[in-house]
């Protein structure tokens, strides 16, 4: 009987280990597979869809539920096929658990994170301040008012924080927060279309343009609208990350370094797609993962209660989990390196700090994690937990003898 439940165990582990993979892997099959055959559905009829009204009508509804299937199936298929896996997210354990850990979640407790009528955001500073960065990720870099309306959000941003008022403090982080938290969801969005290619990519961009318009109609009487009425089309992705990458720093700068780690850390689709995106696009993306695994380190250190201490451990955990694979597999930089070699032996002394106060379980996964990525990448020997493994290695032989 205890070899049985033994077994049985290590195949639940085996199961959960692996499921992120699992899931990954046959979700792009099948994404890549309906891709090609609605293109090439698509370029057979294009022809005839330009004659008759009809069939070009008829198109539109076919790649318009095409559009939805790649966007919001796949998270449907994953809650179906690994319900198990949700024991890792910090607002999804039992119902227990997850009321007293909300309780301290700096996001959820608060509903800052898209609510721009949150404290601080309601505010004619805060509102001048979201609208100021909205501007920002709508303005091309090249416009020479990008630079004057970054520098005013930054000027603000750093007064709010020098003045030390509690008032103002609140405003850099509900805004900030806000800000950042609808970047990631842009960032996400574009990495997640830029495998569709023609007609397809096109409409998309249709569609995105006329949201776009219907949603500042809709909020035109306002100052800064919902949050969400800045421009979604045609932003580089490059930019974006860059913008990411401000805000995150901004964030931790201001006192906030909690908000930047925690939504980071539940980026987790924005993780994955940066694992096979452009090497201009994955430098930014390292640079703030660096950052923020740095500022996660000792995160929760100095607390006494064990459902806050409950909560770092889970925000960490899951940091790894969503951002561990991007670091194996990323290039070291185009033109210079991401990271200096100071820098990334600091940070890999980081991840082994962090690792090894994780639960068994947790280290076990995490180590997992990395090994897969770390063997697989062919452009990167970094970064090198060869040491923190062998630790883990003995410390469940040695856990298996005394059991």
């Amino acid at each position: 009987m205890k070899k049985m439940g033994s077994s049985n165990n290590n195949n639940k582990n085996n199961k959960m280990e692996f499921s992120e993979e699992t899931f990954q892997l046959p979700s792009l099959l099948i994404r890549n597979l309906i891709s090609s055959i609605v293109n090439s559905a698509d370029k057979s009829v294009i022809h005839y869809a330009q004659k008759y009204k009809l069939l070009e009508t008829l198109r539109f509804i076919i790649v318009g539920f095409y559009l939805f299937f790649v966007r919001f199936v796949p998270s449907f298929f994953m809650n179906i096929l690994y319900p198990t896996q949700r024991k890792y997210d910090v607002v999804s354990l039992s119902n227990t658990d997850e009321k007293k850990l909300l309780a301290y979640d700096p996001v959820h407790s608060n509903q800052l994170a898209c609510d721009s009528r949150a404290p601080g955001n309601d505010t004619p500073i805060g509102r001048a301040l979201s609208q100021l960065l909205i501007s920002v990720n709508d303005i091309p870099v090249s416009s020479r008012k990008y630079d004057v309306v970054r520098s005013l959000a930054e000027r603000i941003i750093d007064d709010n924080h020098s003045d030390g008022v509690p008032p103002l403090r609140e405003v850099n982080r509900a805004v900030l927060s806000a800000a950042f938290e609808r970047a990631l969801r842009q960032l996400e969005a574009e990495l997640a279309d830029g495998d569709m290619d023609g007609d397809f990519h096109r409409m998309r961009k249709v569609l995105k343009a006329v949201k776009t318009v219907g949603m500042r109609i809709a909020g035109s009487g306002s100052v800064a609208g919902s949050g969400e009425s800045g421009n979604l089309v045609g932003i580089p992705v490059e930019k974006l990350a860059a913008e990411v990458l401000w805000m995150g720093q901004k964030l931790a700068a201001c006192g906030f370094p909690e908000e930047a780690v925690w939504r980071w850390a539940a980026a987790r689709n924005l993780g994955w797609l940066a694992v096979t995106a452009d090497p201009r696009l994955q430098c930014s993306l390292v640079k703030l993962t660096a950052f923020l695994l740095k500022e996660a380190k000792d995160m929760g250190q100095d607390e006494i209660d064990e459902g806050k201490v409950k909560v770092y451990m889970q925000v960490k955990f899951r940091l790894l989990q969503s951002w561990l694979p991007l670091l194996c597999r990323a290039t070291n930089g185009t033109d210079a390196p991401v990271l200096s070699v100071s820098e990334r032996t600091e940070l890999e002394r980081v991840l082994e700090y962090i690792i090894e106060r994780l639960e068994a379980e947790q280290q076990e996964h995490i180590l997992s994690l990395w090994l897969h990525h770390f063997t697989h990448s062919p452009s990167s020997d970094w970064p090198n937990l060869q040491n923190c493994f062998a630790r883990w290695c003995t410390a469940s032989r040695k856990q298996l003898l005394l059991a």
